[in-house]
């Protein structure tokens, strides 16, 4: 009677976990803040009329959260900004490979690897106070450790993922050597110690606290787009540069996600990455956050990002970001940029 009644009892968890996988719904879980987002959201579920139930956190928070979880876990998409915080979920062993036509047709292979697509891009540019720095003076990355521009330099912490897949790319472009000396000249250029986020840099950089920092594209465009007049101003008295035009390209990082391993909603899961990669929804990364898309031939209408002008990416892959991104810390850390 007991194992019966046990035999029932599976039968109809069974059925139970069936129905739930058929359910026209997802579970996201996304370290994706942007407001924007909603828009991208809603447009998915009136196309294909799967429900999204978002759970919104820090990366590292919504990544324990995931592991905790193990096998009964609810999440089928994991969504995060910036390669190295990607690269922690593939490492985590959280991602599932994804088989999609779609996905390997649209997304450049340097932006996917086999379980994890990017599906935007932001460029990490050099951003200087036009009344006492010259361009020809910020060219390139590497001008940032010339002693010409003692005392003018500011940055947020180099322990910041923004900094680091930066100085991944260098490590993986040069040497580490040459990747320390030029760290420890951004040192010993330093207005001040690193502090803030990379708007207030920019607003450190028009105020004359110094004379150049660096900063992702998207946090330009939203002061440029800005109606306040104390943005306004702001961004009348700083210049923009892309850096390494002559060499590797601009350093480019990204936004992403994949399909988790324990998804109870897979072709769901898949259906909505391969919605991230369509005209639609790359133009709410562009237009509603200030973000390229990751698919080239996608036409875009954003004033801010237009006006930055054309410029040469590195086309690095992005798993080579990830890559060094320990190594990386490790020389900041020697170097003194806390």
């Amino acid at each position: 009677m007991k194992l019966k009644s046990a035999l029932i009892a599976a039968a109809v968890a069974t059925l139970a976990q069936a129905s739930l996988a058929e359910e026209k719904v997802l579970n996201l879980y996304s370290a994706r803040h942007y407001q924007t987002d909603e828009a991208l959201y809603a447009d998915f579920t009136k196309q294909t009329g799967i429900r999204i139930n978002r759970i919104e956190g820090k990366e590292d928070e919504l990544l324990e959260r995931i592991r905790n979880e193990g096998a009964n876990s609810p999440a089928d998409v994991f969504l995060t900004v910036d390669a190295a915080r990607l690269a922690k979920a593939h490492e985590l062993g959280l991602f599932a490979p994804v088989a999609s036509k779609t996905l390997e047709s649209r997304i450049p292979a340097h932006l996917r690897t086999e379980d994890w697509f990017s599906f935007s891009t932001r460029a990490r540019v050099i951003v200087y106070n036009k009344s006492s720095v010259k361009a020809e003076d910020v060219r390139n990355y590497e001008d940032l450790a010339d002693p010409k521009l003692k005392g003018k330099f500011c940055s947020r912490s180099g322990s910041h993922p923004y900094n680091l897949s930066l100085m991944a790319s260098v490590i993986a472009h040069g040497n580490d050597a040459k990747a320390e000396t030029w760290a420890r000249g951004m040192v010993a250029n330093f207005a001040r110690a690193p502090k803030g986020g990379d708007t207030d840099q920019i607003k450190s950089v028009a105020a004359g606290e110094c004379g150049v920092t660096i900063s992702n594209t998207y946090y330009v465009a939203r002061l440029l787009r800005s109606t306040k007049p104390e943005d306004q101003k702001t961004m009348e008295k700083v210049g923009i540069v892309w850096p390494n035009q002559q060499t590797t390209g601009t350093h480019i990082n990204v936004s992403g996600g994949g399909m988790l391993k324990t998804a109870p909603h897979k072709e769901a899961a898949v259906k909505f990455l391969e919605y991230l990669a369509s005209d639609a929804a790359q133009r709410y990364f562009a237009d509603g956050n200030n973000e390229w898309p990751a698919v080239g031939s996608v036409k875009v209408s954003n004033p801010a990002l237009e006006s930055l002008g054309k410029f040469k990416a590195d086309t690095l892959p992005v798993k080579n970001l990830a890559m060094y991104q320990a190594k990386a810390q490790m020389i900041f850390d020697r170097a003194g940029f806390k």
